[in-house]
């Protein structure tokens, strides 16, 4: 599957963040081309602010795999990782994060560009235009 392929199935992960009115972003994890973790913003359900799709991708990842590391692994997520989900990229040692649209208002890279792992390869703009329609039509509905 191609970069394209993973983003489609963070998606569809976002999309379930949707139906449950929460911000929709959506997240993948994988190794050696198998899935291992996914998850979706959870943070009005479970009304837990760290219930980021990311947190709950790596978590259900390094249950997967019996281990805190997720070294060799791809994490797709539809939007830029705030501070804290890059802050936890880093920590789990994911060798490569792949993103759709930039958050300029809370993503990483404005506030702690060095919080990832230093040997993590970063990818960005994959799907970016269904990425961000996304989240923008989301947030557009809820001030209307």
């Amino acid at each position: 599957m191609t970069d394209e392929d993973y983003m489609t199935l963070a998606l569809g992960e976002a999309q379930k963040a949707l139906q449950a009115d929460e911000i929709p972003i959506g997240c993948i994890i994988v190794s050696q081309n198998r899935i291992i973790g996914r998850g979706h913003n959870l943070t009005e359900t479970l009304q837990d602010v760290t219930a980021h799709a990311e947190i709950q991708a790596i978590t259900a990842a390094a249950a997967t795999l019996g281990g805190k590391y997720l070294k060799d692994c791809t994490l797709y997520v539809t939007v830029e990782p705030c501070i804290m989900c890059a802050g936890a990229i880093g920590w789990a040692q994911i060798s490569r994060l792949v993103y759709g649209t930039s958050d300029e208002k809370k993503g990483y890279t404005r506030f702690a560009p060095q919080a990832l792992h230093p040997k993590c390869s970063i990818t960005q703009g994959v799907r970016a235009d269904e990425c961000k329609q996304l989240i923008q039509t989301f947030f557009k509905n809820k001030r209307s």
